[in-house]
Parts: structure tokens; C-alpha cells; sequence
């Protein structure tokens, strides 16, 4: 796979088990787009596929209900958890209507779900805009040591480039990397990891691998739980060609794990059973 001094991405196709990956879960979402049910029911798909993705981004943040408290709630206000849940299903929501945004102006979507993941849980002055140096972030799950503030505007600028220029890596390789990009800055004060994961969702619908948000790879990422979570996010954040390549294949494994899952979804909706 050739580079260009814009595509550095591409550079991560040629890591060990990465083409392998990308061809997998190419295969698994070609295999769920062509059911039969997709062809006059795919807004069922999708509509479930958000709640379950909802749910398993939730469950990462601390928030592990099942599925069906999630559907039956209404009220996602009071205890902590009932936030969690209420902010992961409002960002599910906002996704699509952002992406025509995404590849102009990043930062801008970026900020935006910040705020709508906050939902006025978080104080104002910190809501829709990137920390400031000396400001905590609260993300429990994650213990890797948070970026100063200079950092993080560098790092997310050069992010933004990356995605404004585009390039020629596969769409898991560059969702992939705005997912670890985003959870190694933990760019604002609260909900990076929820952001994190609905910006991964953003790549892969936008790219075209996904573009009816079928194929929900937060639910791969509860799937495989959190500890595995963070043993792969570990590799990322270490920069080796190996641990970017298992972080790489985490994220694959996670697609093709949304991919069964709304996979059996088509199947209900066959069967008449959902």
C-alpha cells in the first residue's frame, strides 16, 4: 500500500493482521447488507442497531443495563446512570445529522456532541469546547495519563487535518484511530469515552462501509468487555506497531460482533419474532 506525505494513516494497512481485519469485517457487513430484510425493513435495522449500540457505549461508561430497561425507560434524568444511558442515546440520535458536517469541520461535530452528550450535567463553562490546562477530566474507565491542554490542541488540530485531506486507509483504520485519537486526549471535561465511540460510528457510516448504521461496533466493544477494552487501548496509546495493530483488530472484532448482532435482528424481523 503506497503513502503519501497526506495519507500517513495508510501506513497502518501494511501492520501485521490489519489487511485481515479490514477484509473480515468488508466480508461481515456485505454479508448483512445483502439479507433480504434489509431490502424493506433497514430502518427497523437501523433504529434497533442504535439502541443496542446506545446501550453497549453505556455499559463501557458505567452504565450496564439490559437492553430492555434502555427501551422501556423514558426518564434518563436523576441517578448517574440513568445520565450515562440518556447521553449515549441522544449521541446515537445526533450521529447521522452530523456527518455531512464531519468532513469540513471535525472539531466542530466534536463539540457538538460534547454538548449533547452533557446535556446540561456538566457546568457551562466547560460544555462544547476542549479543556483548559488545570481542568479535570472525569473518565474512570480510562487511567492512562491525560495530555496537558497545548497537547491536546495540537494533537486534535492534526487529527482534524487528517480527516478534513482524507486518504486512501480503509475506513476501520481510520475509525479506528479518531476512536484512540479521542480516548488517549480525553479532550473535554466529561463523556470523552461516549464521544470517542459515537465518532467511530461518524467514520464508518460517512466512509460508506456502514451507511446505514447497521453494523453498531459499540456493541462489539461491550461484547468483548471492558477489560479487554482497555488492554487494547493500552496498545494504541503505546504507539507500537504492534499494539496499534491489536487495537486496529480490537475495533474490527467489534464491527463484525454489531454485524451478528443486527444479523439476528434481521433474522426476528424475518421470523416475525421483533
Amino acid at each position: 500500500m503506497s503513502t503519501t506525505p497526506s495519507d500517513p494513516l495508510a501506513a497502518l494497512g501494511d501492520l501485521p493482521g490489519v489487511a485481515d481485519a479490514v477484509d473480515s469485517v468488508r466480508k461481515a457487513v456485505d454479508r448483512v447488507y445483502g439479507h433480504r430484510v434489509m431490502r424493506r425493513r433497514s430502518n427497523e435495522v437501523t433504529a434497533e442497531a442504535a439502541l443496542r449500540g446506545a446501550r453497549g457505549s453505556a455499559s463501557l461508561s458505567g452504565a450496564d443495563w439490559n437492553l430492555e430497561e434502555v427501551r422501556r425507560r423514558t426518564d434518563f434524568s436523576g441517578e448517574d446512570e440513568a445520565r450515562i444511558v440518556g447521553a449515549a442515546l441522544r449521541l446515537t440520535a445526533e450521529a447521522g445529522q452530523l456527518l455531512s458536517i464531519w468532513r469540513q469541520s471535525p472539531l466542530r461535530v466534536l463539540a457538538r456532541l460534547h454538548l449533547v452528550a452533557a446535556g446540561g450535567a456538566t457546568p457551562d463553562d466547560t460544555v462544547g469546547r476542549p479543556r483548559l490546562a488545570g481542568e479535570p477530566v472525569d473518565e474512570p474507565l480510562i487511567e492512562a495519563p491525560v495530555p496537558g491542554a497545548d497537547e491536546v490542541s495540537g494533537r486534535l488540530e492534526g487529527l482534524s487535518q487528517l480527516i478534513i485531506v482524507g486518504g486512501s486507509a480503509p475506513a476501520l483504520v481510520t475509525a479506528s484511530v479518531v476512536h484512540g485519537e479521542l480516548l488517549a486526549l480525553r479532550p473535554f471535561a466529561s463523556h470523552n469515552g461516549l464521544v470517542a465511540r459515537t465518532a467511530e460510528r461518524i467514520v464508518l457510516i460517512g466512509s460508506g462501509l456502514d451507511p446505514k448504521s447497521i453494523c453498531p461496533a459499540e456493541v462489539g466493544h461491550a461484547e468483548q468487555g471492558r477489560a479487554a477494552y482497555v488492554a487494547a487501548f493500552e496498545g494504541y496509546v503505546s504507539g507500537s506497531p504492534e499494539g496499534m495493530a491489536a487495537w486496529i483488530a480490537h475495533c474490527g472484532r467489534s464491527v463484525g460482533l454489531g454485524v451478528r448482532e443486527s444479523t439476528a435482528v434481521c433474522e426476528a424481523l424475518q421470523r416475525g419474532a421483533a
